[in-house]
């Protein structure tokens, strides 16, 4: 019997190592760049966006919180992450593009502190314009769904489904932030007042400009629902895919 108690209590303590160990534990994560897309109104909701990697498979996906202090915003980006003593934990790195939303901001300039006090620490900055009418967007934007990017070229293809056959493009006009971010903008027009709810796939061919100099830009491609798709392009080589 003393035995028999000996070996329960030797099991308890194992079953409660084991639940220790694997209780995951919010951490930042190593973060590689942070892009601040131009065309912000103070009626937008303003998204920054982040590039970063979860250093092996035991980083579940990456979560951020946003924190404003008048003219300055601070973005902490952390994930899960299960403690190593996990033998199946491959080694294996995740890349991920994360758009921030960082809510309505006044007309302005803003300091953006990303993982601040941390060896990730990133730093950038982002202008606000004045809004030119109360309209969240003066346009209807198509609903693209992914960039499809060819190696070798610098013509890449918006595809979605835009949401009835009553609207076609109008036109796909870029704006640049001197640095390292193309806001993309595929303007729809409306062609007739009846609009049957019909899903109509589309795919745009659009060249991105050669004038930025940066390795790797940002292609922050605005859409239907307010939001972005947002693809990484590798401005001065050829293996984009």
């Amino acid at each position: 019997m003393k035995n028999f108690k000996k070996l329960i209590g030797l099991l308890l303590i194992l079953m409660s190592f084991g639940a220790y160990a694997s209780t995951p534990v919010l951490t930042m994560v190593p973060i590689d760049h942070v892009y601040s897309p131009k065309g912000f109104d103070s009626n937008d909701s303003a998204e920054i966006i982040i590039s970063g990697f979860l250093p092996n498979l035991c980083h579940k996906a990456p979560q951020t919180k946003v924190v404003v202090k008048g003219k300055k915003i601070e973005i902490q980006v952390t994930s899960l992450y299960y403690e190593p003593t996990n033998p199946f934990c491959p080694e294996m790195i995740v890349p991920f593009v994360e758009a921030v939303d960082v809510g309505l901001l006044d007309k302005g300039h803003y300091d953006i502190l990303v993982n601040g006090k941390s060896v990730f620490e990133r730093k950038a900055a982002i202008y606000i314009n004045e809004a030119s009418s109360d309209a969240v967007d003066d346009y209807t934007y198509a609903n693209v769904e992914y960039v499809e990017k060819e190696m070798g070229s610098r013509v890449v293809k918006l595809k979605g489904y835009n949401p009835s056959d009553c609207f076609v493009l109008d036109s796909i006009d870029m704006i640049d932030n001197g640095k390292d971010t193309f806001s993309v903008l595929p303007k729809m027009k409306q062609i007739s007042d009846f609009c049957p709810m019909k899903m109509v796939p589309f795919s745009y061919d659009m060249e991105v400009p050669s004038n930025l100099n940066e390795e790797k830009v940002l292609l922050h491609v605005r859409v239907m629902d307010g939001k972005s798709i947002n693809s990484i392009f590798n401005n001065k080589s050829n293996d984009n895919y």
